[in-house]
């Protein structure tokens, strides 16, 4: 089987494009960071996502964004906004050069472990705005990946794929339906706590699109309480 490395945060969204490399016949080794995030609870909901779905060879790498800070994502000093997503805003809870260095860290994974691909799981329309979760921006570091290695000099530089780009928050929760994967077990929240905010851009945007889809059982507490 060839290989794809998948970038697997412990959220809806990375376990579903996990799901796909799966689906479409690659042996999928996993890749997960533990970066200083104030949930760092996600990276107890990878470990489960790669278990149910039979990913045996996981890496989790500690790199530490949150030594500058620069986000409430790791800043706990900084107030998690909790009144929605505003259209044309980059909010406080993008972290800077987040998905550049999980990139870069899964290129030269994949080089050093013969990997045809990279599968991650972002989003360019129903999602907080975060400019590293484009196409565009996608494309440019392919363009990166296609000169900054042995094997891209040889024109077999991993691909970059994100099979969600495009998709809707529903049509990604269709699709992780379909594919069985245990929604119940992905941590979205932006928070750490016990049981998921309901109030947080990330709850917001996923109890929205669960309930939409007609699985509103999935949806946070809160979520489901203001459903009665």
């Amino acid at each position: 089987m060839t290989k794809a490395v998948v970038l697997l945060s412990g959220g809806l969204d990375s376990a579903t494009a996990a799901a796909i490399a799966l689906e479409e016949g690659y042996q999928a080794i996993a890749l997960s960071f533990n970066y200083g995030q104030r949930h760092h609870k996600e990276l107890l909901a990878a470990q489960k996502i790669a278990q149910s779905l039979g990913i045996i060879e996981h890496y989790t790498l500690d790199v530490n964004l949150a030594q500058w800070g620069g986000s409430a994502l790791t800043d706990p000093q900084q107030d998690l906004p909790q009144d929605g997503v505003k259209p044309g805003i980059i909010p406080i809870t993008y972290v800077p050069g987040r998905n550049t260095v999980f990139i870069a860290i899964a290129l030269s994974l994949a080089e050093a472990k013969q990997a045809e691909a990279i599968y991650l799981g972002i989003n360019a329309v129903d999602y907080s705005g975060y400019p590293d979760c484009r196409p565009e921006y996608l494309q440019a570091y392919q363009r990166l990946a296609n000169l900054s290695s042995k094997v891209g000099i040889e024109g077999k530089a991993p691909q970059l794929i994100a099979p969600l780009v495009a998709l809707t928050k529903v049509e990604i929760v269709q699709k992780a339906i379909a594919l069985g994967v245990p929604i119940s077990e992905t941590w979205s929240c932006y928070q750490g706590d016990t049981e998921p905010c309901g109030l947080c851009d990330s709850c917001r945007i996923r109890d929205e699109a669960l309930i939409k889809a007609g699985y509103p059982e999935l949806a946070t507490p809160l979520a489901r309480e203001k459903l009665g």
